[in-house]
């Protein structure tokens, strides 16, 4: 597995992650479902994976990520998110909700560090605050985290890039969400941040056919792809899905894919499309010419 430089970080990420909001509706008690994250996060890092992404609102997402590879813990680079109260008895980004969320999160994932914590796509409004950067700061200066870095989208996720706080961007890149390709990527990688490319095969939402699926993402990205049209949606599913993530990885500045799925087969499927290697700068180029021509102005990044 191909993997590249996190931005100015020490780590070297695959790059392909594992996502973990899909295994959070599994039960940390049922012996099946702890079978069934075990074998696909085992198999996963085994192959080559070395990215680990979660966050606080995923269900029992860290929790069964803890029980399950918490003594490899050497063996990937973990990352985390906070900012949302997820059970905890305060409002979104109260800077006392991002400490405990932050230490529970430790607790959850059996461990005494991540490697990574993202603001969990706040607003802007919240950024120039400034109090929820000091509390990640401070888990940095704690040990409770390596790096810090902010999740989301549009003119928030630029305002985080300026601040020059953050040592990651986690934002969605894919066929169906382009705009932050221009907007974004290019000051991330001016400041040198590592980039996370979330959503990369936009949710697979063209696999739906002529319904829309019941994704609340995936509808909005079914919706702009019925419009964009491309000719190879059309081609045999994995061969459609493979074009979508190699388009997603060849985006300049993108340093890891995170692809989520509970299903313990996929992480090899998903690795074997990297197989065809880069993706022809013919098809690139005509698909971003086709978002060019295409987009509306309501297409911004989807939080």
């Amino acid at each position: 597995m191909e993997k590249r430089k996190f931005g100015k970080t020490d780590m070297m990420v695959s790059v392909l992650g594992f996502g973990g909001a899909e295994i959070g509706s599994l039960q940390p008690g049922d012996p099946e479902a702890a079978k069934q994250v075990d074998r696909l996060l085992g198999s996963a890092i085994d192959a080559g994976l070395n990215v680990i992404d979660t966050a606080e609102c995923y269900g029992n997402s860290e929790e069964l990520i803890g029980q399950a590879v918490s003594g490899r813990r050497q063996d990937y680079y973990l990352f985390t998110k906070c900012g949302h109260a997820a059970g905890l008895p305060y409002e979104d980004w109260d800077p006392k909700l991002l400490a405990e969320s932050i230490d529970r999160s430790l607790k959850r994932l059996k461990t005494d560090y991540v490697d990574l914590i993202h603001l969990h796509s706040c607003s802007e409004e919240v950024l120039k605050r400034g109090e929820v950067i000091e509390v990640l700061k401070r888990a940095k200066e704690a040990g409770k985290t390596r790096y810090i870095g902010y999740s989301g989208e549009n003119e928030a996720a630029l305002y985080a890039i300026r601040t020059g706080e953050f040592d990651s961007l986690q934002t969605s890149v894919n066929l169906a969400d382009q705009r932050g390709i221009d907007l974004i990527l290019p000051e991330a990688r001016e400041r040198e941040m590592g980039i996370v490319a979330k959503r990369p095969i936009a949710n697979v939402a063209w696999a739906s056919g002529a319904e829309p699926p019941k994704n609340e993402y995936a509808t909005e990205y079914w919706k702009r792809l019925r419009k964009l049209d491309y000719g190879f949606l059309q081609e045999h599913p994995q061969d459609a899905v493979a074009t979508a993530l190699r388009f997603t990885l060849a985006m300049n500045g993108v340093c890891t894919a995170i692809v989520g799925t509970n299903n313990p087969d996929r992480w090899g499927q998903n690795a074997s499309l990297l197989e065809k290697g880069p993706l022809a700068p013919g098809i690139i180029r005509e698909i971003r010419e086709r978002w060019a021509n295409t987009a509306e102005d309501g297409w911004v990044g989807q939080v």
